[in-house]
């Protein structure tokens, strides 16, 4: 099958961020900017953004700044420079101490809400981006308070990027987990499978799981689709990536080709796995599935596929 080019960004990519990584280590302009009326904060509350038009089909993160931006450094929680938007600085606050953040924010200025509830084609990519990013900078925050290394309490440096030991000085940086995540495909067919954890009764999305230390890319297509299914994988070709802050997770987007069509499934990890058609997947619904959703890179891996065939 001829190699398979990704059609457009993923959704959570292409920021329009200048991360400005140089001005991390600047404590007087990282304090100027943290006071400046027009500096932008992006609040996380308990792994949720804050969205304003929710529950509309058009909606749009909500920047604050001024007396507001005030209100949530005074709530005292972890916070780190994201880059500059336009010339503006933006930073991500966490204000998850707060059992109650409304009376922290104006009145009807929007609401917090699980950002995959709206991130698949809701919000423009920019604003997708710059969430997922502080989404993922803040669960990363909240979670490393203290050292791995001798359990001291840890504090932060170059504006939220690096977690330091108070007592052994070992550095901690900002985590991300590589995971493949593969459609597997043979003739005009393709391997979806039903995962033990997904919450939807009836969806079939692509196989994934975490690489292994000392494995390639490749080499973890191949292991976990046959620790998966039992289906052996000969050819891998790369498609495209993405940010996945769900929690702290860098999605590795695969094609393989199928050497044998057998399924054994591992019953721990897929309830189920199937070939299904193009036909079938041009029409779900009568055939009894849901595909993955919109804004996840296996339903791109799959819709790229079906245009390619």
């Amino acid at each position: 099958m001829p190699l398979i080019l990704a059609s457009r960004p993923n959704v959570y990519s292409g920021s329009p961020l200048n991360r400005m990584a140089e001005r991390r280590e600047d404590k007087q302009w990282i304090e100027t900017a943290l006071a400046s009326p027009d500096s932008l904060f992006v609040p996380v509350w308990r792994a949720r953004n804050l969205v304003r038009g929710a529950d509309g089909q058009n909606a749009e993160a909500v920047y604050l700044t001024g007396e507001a931006a005030a209100t949530l450094q005074m709530a005292g929680g972890p916070w780190s420079f994201l880059g500059q938007l336009d010339g503006r600085a933006v930073f991500a606050v966490d204000i998850s101490t707060a059992d109650d953040p409304v009376p922290l924010l104006p009145a009807e200025i929007g609401t917090f809400v699980d950002l995959r509830a709206v991130g698949g084609g809701r919000l423009p990519p920019g604003d997708a981006s710059v969430l997922a990013h502080a989404r993922g900078l803040m669960h990363w925050r909240v979670k490393n308070r203290f050292c791995g290394v001798c359990g001291a309490p840890c504090e932060a440096r170059t504006a939220g990027h690096m977690m330091q030991c108070t007592q052994c000085d070992t550095q901690h940086f900002p985590r991300t987990d590589p995971a493949v995540i593969m459609l597997v495909h043979r003739g005009d067919s393709c391997l979806l499978g039903h995962s033990t954890r997904f919450p939807n009764s009836t969806m079939y999305s692509t196989l994934a799981g975490f690489v292994e230390p000392g494995e390639s890319l490749e080499e973890a297509v191949r292991r976990e689709v046959l620790e998966e299914v039992g289906v052996e994988v000969g050819e891998v070709n790369y498609h495209s990536s993405q940010p996945w802050p769900f929690p702290a997770n860098i999605m590795l987007g695969y094609y393989g080709e199928a050497l044998t069509e057998r399924i054994t499934i591992d019953p721990t990890e897929i309830k189920d796995a199937r070939w299904f058609t193009r036909d079938q997947i041009r029409d779900p619904a009568a055939h009894g599935f849901q595909l993955p959703r919109m804004d996840s890179i296996a339903r791109r891996l799959i819709e790229d596929w079906m245009a390619a065939g």
